[in-house]
C-alpha cells in the first residue's frame, strides 16, 4: 500500500478545516465563556464545521471515517475496516477556548490498526506538520489557511524531521491542561539522574510535533486521551524516528479498538 498517495488531499482537507474554525475563532460575536459543548457554543460551532469540510474532502478517497464528531460508529462495523480515515477536527478543546492558540487539526490514515500516514495543521501558528510511513516527516511554516497554497510549493518548502538540537539538555514537553502527579514524579525521577531537564508545556497534539521535530526529547501522557487525539501525532513521529509506548510495557499504540480509550504513553526520540 502507498501510505503516501493520499497526502495532498489530506494536506487540502487539514487546511481547509482551520479555516472553517479560525472563521469561528475570529468571530467577534463568538461568546467564549460558553465552554462545554452546548448547541451554538463556539467550540460547538468550529467542531462540526470542521468535521464537515473533512469529511466533504475525504469522501472522494473511498475511505471510510472516524471523526470524534462521528463517534457513534458500532465496533461490528468499523473492526471490518482494514484502512480508513481517524479525524479529530479541532483537538485542544481547553486551547481554543482560552483563545492561546494551541489547538490543532489532526488526520490520519490507520491501516490494520496502525497509524501509517499523519497530518496536523495548526491554524493560528500557521504551521504544517505530516508523514508516512517510509516517507518521512516533515514541517511547513506560514502555510495560511486564508491563502491558497499550492500543494507543490508546500512540498517545495517542507522541513525533514527531525531538526538538529542541543544535546547537552533532556527537554520534556508536559500537558498545558491536563497535568497529573504521575507525570509529575515522572519528570522529577529524571530530574534525579539529568543535571539539565527543561521543561515545557504545550497544548493538544503539539507536544507530540514538539518530540517528532526534535525541539523535545520525551513527552509523558499520564492522563486519558482518545485514539483520535494522537493517531495523526503518532504517524507522524514515527516518520521521525520516534517511539510512541504504553507507560507499563514496551508495546506501540493501538488503534480502532473496541474501546477507543487510549493507555497512558510516552513520546520519545529513540
Amino acid at each position: 500500500m502507498n501510505y503516501s498517495e493520499h497526502i495532498n488531499i489530506v494536506i487540502e482537507a487539514a487546511i481547509s478545516a482551520g479555516k472553517t474554525i479560525m472563521s469561528v475563532y475570529t468571530d467577534p460575536n463568538s461568546d467564549f465563556s460558553i465552554e462545554k459543548k452546548a448547541d451554538n457554543s463556539p467550540l460547538t460551532r468550529a467542531d462540526t464545521a470542521a468535521h464537515n469540510t473533512i469529511v466533504d474532502i475525504l469522501t472522494a478517497t473511498g475511505l471510510p471515517i472516524l471523526s470524534e464528531e462521528g463517534r457513534s460508529i458500532e465496533f461490528d462495523e468499523r473492526s471490518k475496516w482494514s484502512s480508513f480515515w481517524m479525524v479529530d477536527p479541532l483537538d485542544g478543546t481547553k486551547e481554543f477556548i482560552k483563545r492561546n492558540g494551541e489547538f490543532t487539526v489532526n488526520i490520519a490514515l490507520i491501516h490494520n490498526g496502525e497509524p501509517v500516514m499523519g497530518v496536523i495543521y495548526v491554524p493560528v501558528k500557521k504551521e504544517l506538520y505530516f508523514g508516512a510511513r517510509n516517507n518521512g516527516a516533515f514541517k511547513v511554516s506560514n502555510i495560511d489557511c486564508d491563502t491558497l497554497t499550492p500543494i507543490e510549493e508546500i512540498n517545495n518548502r517542507a522541513i525533514k524531521m527531525p531538526f538538529n538540537k542541543n544535546e547537552d539538555e533532556v527537554v520534556i514537553v508536559a500537558s498545558r491542561s491536563h497535568q497529573s502527579q504521575e507525570t509529575i514524579d515522572f519528570i522529577a525521577k529524571i530530574k534525579e539522574t539529568q543535571p539539565n531537564v527543561t521543561l515545557i508545556s504545550s497544548g493538544s497534539s503539539l507536544k507530540i510535533c514538539l518530540v517528532a521535530e526534535g525541539t523535545a526529547d520525551i513527552y509523558p501522557r499520564y492522563a486519558p486521551t482518545m485514539e483520535w487525539d494522537t493517531a495523526a501525532g503518532h504517524a507522524i513521529a514515527s516518520a521521525a524516528g520516534c517511539e510512541i509506548q504504553k507507560t507499563d510495557k514496551e508495546e506501540p499504540l493501538k488503534y480502532n479498538k473496541e474501546n477507543l480509550l487510549n493507555p497512558w504513553f510516552i513520546v520519545k526520540r529513540i
